[in-house]
């Protein structure tokens, strides 16, 4: 888990100190976004299960003792967040190194292995060449695209 925030992070600064240029930027926006969305879920679990500092202190207090169920569903739900900003990470990279395809024009959203492509591309063609980019990426169990064709003007 601490491992897959690392690399989301290392991934994110890579990408906003590596190069100066406005795609990368906004790749590295959305990565840093998965990962804070993975930070999120991992909070949102403490929360659901008592198990901030605070909660864990006062059970103490009043127990001796600190019991709690559950913890592989919460481990479970934690691994899925940080591989899905992973999936995210990678295929949003992926997209910043295609000539063919924008990395500005697309966003990339990854719920328990499945992506959604969304945004604009400029023919079915490159719709194609999405789809296949994310399919290709470690951990994509399923894509999903509601990419929309508007060719470029002038």
């Amino acid at each position: 888990m601490i491992l897959g925030l690392a690399l989301g992070a290392a991934a994110v600064w890579y990408f906003a100190n590596g190069r100066n240029n406005t795609r990368v930027q906004s790749a590295a926006n959305q990565a840093e976004n998965a990962v804070k969305s993975a930070g999120d879920a991992i909070q949102e679990k403490l929360k659901v299960l008592d198990l901030r500092p605070q909660d864990i202190k006062d059970e103490l207090a009043r127990t001796g003792q600190v019991v709690r169920r559950k913890t592989k569903e919460a481990g479970q739900a934690i691994a899925d967040a940080t591989a899905d900003a992973r999936v995210t990470a990678a295929i949003k990279g992926k997209l910043v190194t295609n000539r063919d395809l924008s990395a500005l024009s697309i966003s990339v959203n990854t719920t328990a292995g499945v992506v959604t492509l969304s945004g604009t591309v400029n023919s079915t063609d490159d719709i194609s060449k999405a789809m296949m980019l994310a399919m290709d990426t470690d951990g994509v169990k399923e894509v999903i695209s509601t990419l929309q064709v508007k060719p470029r003007q002038g």
